[in-house]
C-alpha cells in the first residue's frame, strides 16, 4: 500500500472537503456525503468502478457486521436511537411533553430561565455526550419552543456544553477513554512520576477551548449574543417560526388530545433512562474488570465500560415507563402502531446521515487522511508554535474525518512523540492543545456524529446548526490559538490562561461592534 497515489497523500483530503463544502451549499447533506463516500471509494480503487462498487459494499457491511462479530457499537446506538424516538413519541401521545410544557411555563418566567435550564440539565447528564444532546433536547425543546427560542439556538446548547463537559470531566466516557490513551503514552515513555487521571486534570487546565466555549455558552444564556446567521434564527424564533427549518413538525407530534397527560410520566421516563444508564455503565465496566480480573474503581469501571449496551438498556427502560403510561391511557392498537412508526419515522433521518457519515469516515480512515494531515507538521518549527500548530492540526483533521476521539486516538501519540523530542515540558501543554483542537474541529464538521445527534435532539435541520455554530467556535477557537502561544512562549498555564482571555475580550469588542453596525 506504500505505493498507492492516493492513500495519504493530499489527493485523501478530496473525499471530506468534497461532502464538506457540498453540504454546506446545497444543504443536502445525504447527497453530498454519497458523492464524498463514491469518491473516496474510487480512490481507494484507482478508479476502477467495479472494484470501487465491491470495496464500498463491504465497507458498508463492516457497519454491521465487521470481524466476523456484530458490530456492537454501530447498532446499538441506531438502536437507542430508535427508542428514543419511541419514547418521545409515546411522550406526546399520552399528552406528558404537553403538560411538561406548561409545567415549565408556570415556572420559567422567561426566554433566560428556558435557557438557563437547557444549560444546567449538562451536569446531570454529562457522563456521555450522546446521551446528553438526545436527553436533554427531550426535555428542553417544548419550553424553549414556548419561548421562542430558536432550534439552532438549542442545539448550539446543546452541542457547546455536552463535549466540553465531557472532556473536562474523568467521570465521563470522553475521559475515561482520554485517561486510558494518556496512561499508556506516560507508560510507554517511563513517566512513572505522574498519574494518568492527574496529567488528564492538568491537561483540563489547559484546554482553552473547552473552558471559554463554556463560559461563551453563559453569555449566550443571558442574552445579546446572537452571533452571524444565529441572529437570523431567533428573530424568526420569536416570530413564532420554529418548525420552518426543519419543514415540518418535531418527531412524535400527533393530531389528538394531550390535555390529561402528566409531568411525572415524563420525569419518569427521563429518570429511568437516566438511572439505568447509569447504572449499566458502571455494571458492563465491572463485568469487563472482573472478566480481566482487575481491581474494581469506579475510574477503571468507566473505562472499561460499554456505552452502547448501556445507552441501549437505559432505553429499554424508558421505552418501557413510557410504554405502562400508554396501558394506563387506554391506547387503542392503532393509536399504538401511530405512535411507534410515528417515533421510528422521526429518527429516520438522523439514522441515515449517521450512517453515511460512518461510511465515510471508514473510507477516509483507508485513505489516512489524518496521518497526510499530521504529516504536513514540521519538527523543525519553533518550540512555542508547536502547541498552537498541535491545535489546528487536531481541529482540522476532527473536521475532515468527523471523529474528535479518532483524532485523540491519532493525534495524541503523535503530540507526545514531537514534544518529547524537542522539549519532555512541552508533552502535557501539546495534548492539551490537541484534546482542545479535537473538540473544536468535531463541533465545525457536519459529518460529525455529535454534531448530527445535536440537531437531531434539538430537532433542528443539520445544516442550520452547523452554520450557526460556526462562529461562535471559530470565535473560541481564536481565543485558543492567543491562550497557546503564549503557554507556548512562557511555558506558564497562567500567562495561557491571560493571554487566551484577552483575546476573549477582543473577540466580544469585535462581534458587538459587528451586531452595532
Amino acid at each position: 500500500m506504500e505505493s498507492h497515489p492516493y492513500i495519504q497523500t493530499v489527493w485523501s483530503l478530496l473525499p471530506p472537503l468534497l461532502a464538506i463544502v457540498l453540504a454546506i451549499a446545497t444543504r443536502r447533506v445525504l447527497l453530498s456525503l454519497g458523492l464524498g463516500i463514491l469518491l473516496a471509494a474510487l480512490l481507494l480503487q484507482q478508479f476502477q468502478p467495479l472494484s470501487a462498487a465491491g470495496h464500498l459494499a463491504a465497507r458498508v457491511g463492516t457497519l454491521f457486521w465487521d470481524e466476523g462479530a456484530l458490530n456492537e457499537w454501530n447498532v446499538n446506538i441506531l438502536l437507542f436511537l430508535l427508542l428514543l424516538g419511541c419514547i418521545i413519541s409515546m411522550l406526546s401521545r399520552i399528552g406528558a411533553t404537553h403538560a411538561f410544557a406548561q409545567w415549565a411555563q408556570a415556572r420559567i418566567k422567561s426566554r433566560r430561565q428556558a435557557k438557563v435550564m437547557t444549560g444546567l440539565l449538562v451536569f446531570v447528564f454529562f457522563i456521555d455526550d450522546y446521551f446528553h444532546s438526545l436527553s436533554v433536547g427531550t426535555i428542553c425543546r417544548p419550553v424553549t419552543d414556548r419561548f421562542g427560542i430558536s432550534r439552532a439556538k438549542l442545539a448550539y446548547l446543546l452541542d457547546s456544553t455536552a463535549a466540553p463537559i465531557c472532556v473536562l470531566m474523568p467521570v465521563s466516557s470522553w475521559g475515561a477513554y482520554i485517561i486510558a490513551l494518556v496512561g499508556g503514552i506516560l507508560a510507554g515513555y517511563g513517566l512513572t512520576g505522574q498519574s494518568a487521571l492527574g496529567a488528564f486534570l492538568t491537561m483540563g487546565a489547559m484546554n482553552f477551548y473547552a473552558l471559554f466555549t463554556l463560559l461563551m455558552v453563559i453569555l449566550v444564556i443571558r442574552g445579546g449574543w446572537d452571533l452571524g446567521a444565529m441572529a437570523r434564527h431567533e428573530q424568526k424564533a420569536m416570530a413564532g417560526e420554529l418548525f420552518d427549518a426543519n419543514k415540518g413538525t418535531p418527531p412524535g407530534v400527533q393530531d389528538h388530545d394531550t390535555s390529561g397527560g402528566r409531568v411525572a410520566d415524563l420525569l419518569l421516563a427521563i429518570g429511568g433512562l437516566t438511572l439505568v444508564t447509569v447504572i449499566a455503565l458502571f455494571w458492563t465496566g465491572a463485568r469487563a474488570l472482573a472478566e480481566s480480573e482487575t481491581a474494581f474503581s469506579l475510574l477503571g469501571a468507566l473505562e472499561n465500560t460499554n456505552v452502547g449496551r448501556s445507552l441501549v438498556l437505559g432505553g429499554l427502560a424508558g421505552t418501557l415507563i413510557c410504554a405502562i403510561a400508554m396501558l394506563r391511557g387506554r391506547v387503542t392498537a392503532a393509536g399504538w402502531l401511530q405512535t411507534i412508526m410515528a417515533g421510528i419515522k422521526g429518527m429516520l433521518p438522523a439514522i441515515y446521515i449517521l450512517l453515511f457519515a460512518w461510511t465515510i469516515a471508514g473510507l477516509i480512515g483507508e485513505l489516512h487522511t489524518g496521518k497526510y494531515l499530521a504529516s504536513l507538521v514540521q519538527q523543525n518549527m519553533p518550540l512555542f508554535l508547536l502547541p498552537a500548530v498541535l491545535f489546528v492540526l487536531a481541529g482540522t483533521m476532527a473536521f475532515a474525518t468527523g471523529t474528535s476521539w479518532g483524532t485523540f486516538g491519532v493525534m495524541l501519540p503523535i503530540a507526545a512523540d514531537m514534544t518529547m523530542a524537542l522539549d519532555p515540558a512541552m508533552l502535557l501543554p501539546g495534548m492539551s492543545a490537541v484534546m482542545a483542537g479535537a473538540v473544536f474541529g468535531d463541533h465545525c464538521s457536519p459529518i460529525s456524529d455529535t454534531t448530527i445527534l445535536s440537531s437531531t435532539g434539538a430537532s433542528c435541520h443539520h445544516i442550520d446548526h452547523v452554520m450557526t455554530q460556526l462562529p461562535y467556535a471559530l470565535s473560541m477557537a481564536l481565543v485558543s490559538v492567543a491562550g497557546y502561544l503564549a503557554l507556548g512562549k512562557t511555558g506558564s498555564l497562567l500567562a495561557g490562561f491571560i493571554a487566551a482571555l484577552a483575546g476573549f475580550v477582543a473577540v466580544l469588542g469585535y462581534w458587538a461592534w459587528r451586531q452595532r453596525s
